[in-house]
């Protein structure tokens, strides 16, 4: 019997990110407290660039997107924010998106397999995805399991695809 495996990933659905902007920025337009001030969530390339005037609007404006990204089923793990910072008369927030499996995290996961899965189980670092393979697929069921409960200890969004 061949082995089953599925593969561990951390992705971003692009469009829920581009759909959670525009309702940050369709709720930055019609709150009372950000009329007239031009805060503005925008697409910078790949990353986000929030802009305000002061830089309590800026943190306010990256709260509003934060709750627009959890809604949409966006981890904040997802997000790298970065510190407010002058811009002349401006405030901005350059905020990244995470994608993929850092090789020390990937590293983690694989030590957490090894030590703390059934026997038979292997994981495979395939750039930035792991492969986890097992004859039993209830093996695999309890490393997803398993992975789901540290994910709190890992610094990174997890998916689990490709389940075979």
């Amino acid at each position: 019997m061949a082995d089953s495996s599925f593969d561990v990933v951390s992705e971003i659905d692009r469009q829920e990110a581009d759909n959670a902007l525009n309702q940050a920025r369709k709720e930055l337009s019609q709150r009372y407290d950000f009329r007239g001030t031009d805060t503005d969530v925008s697409w910078s390339g790949e990353q986000i660039l929030i802009v305000a005037n002061s830089k309590d609007r800026a943190v306010a404006a990256l709260d509003v997107l934060q709750s627009k990204m959890i809604k949409r089923g966006i981890s904040l793990k997802s997000l790298d924010s970065g510190e407010p910072f002058e811009s002349g008369k401006q405030v901005r927030i350059v905020t990244s998106l995470k994608e993929g499996i850092a090789q020390d995290v990937a590293k983690k996961i694989g030590k957490i397999v090894r030590d703390e899965a059934p026997k038979g189980v292997k994981s495979q670092i395939q750039g930035d995805e792991i492969r986890i393979s097992s004859k039993s697929r209830d093996d695999l069921q309890s490393v997803i399991a398993l992975l789901k409960g540290k994910q709190d200890d890992l610094d990174v969004a997890l998916q689990f695809t490709n389940y075979r």
